[in-house]
């Protein structure tokens, strides 16, 4: 039987050893990990930053954009604007002095209808006014 215990002492010795160094492996094998997970996270902090610093910069330049962009639309209305209202103006100034001659050349063809015309508007704006007061 001293030589079953002794087996067993042994065995047990053994055993006890390939734990011991089992668990001093996964100690190690977790120490390495903790430092290359210490360090991808200090990577990864750093790395959010820059990613943070660029959609500030994007953020920054697309509003710069947009507002060139809105300037340039509404100087570009502007001018437009500006431009159809000369024309505008151009265009009514042409008719009125159209319509001044065409009033001239009436007059001039018929002058006693001209100056009938010219008696019933008087007479009707002072009667007009007249009701007024």
């Amino acid at each position: 039987m001293t030589d079953l215990a002794t087996k067993t002492s042994n065995i047990k010795d053994d055993v006890g050893n390939e734990f011991n160094k089992g668990a001093a492996r996964i100690a190690s094998s977790a120490n390495e990990a903790t430092g290359d997970l210490s360090k991808d996270m200090a990577k990864l902090k750093d790395d959010m930053a820059s990613i943070q610093q660029t959609l500030a910069k994007l953020a920054s330049n697309a509003g710069n954009e947009a507002v060139r962009t809105a300037q340039s639309i509404g100087s570009t209305v502007a001018d437009q604007v500006s431009d159809l209202a000369s024309q505008a103006a151009t265009s009514a100034q042409a008719q009125a002095k159209t319509f001044a001659s065409e009033l001239e050349g009436m007059a001039r063809r018929n002058p006693l209808g001209t100056i009938g015309g010219t008696l019933f508007v008087g007479i009707v704006i002072g009667m007009l006014s007249r009701g007024r007061g």
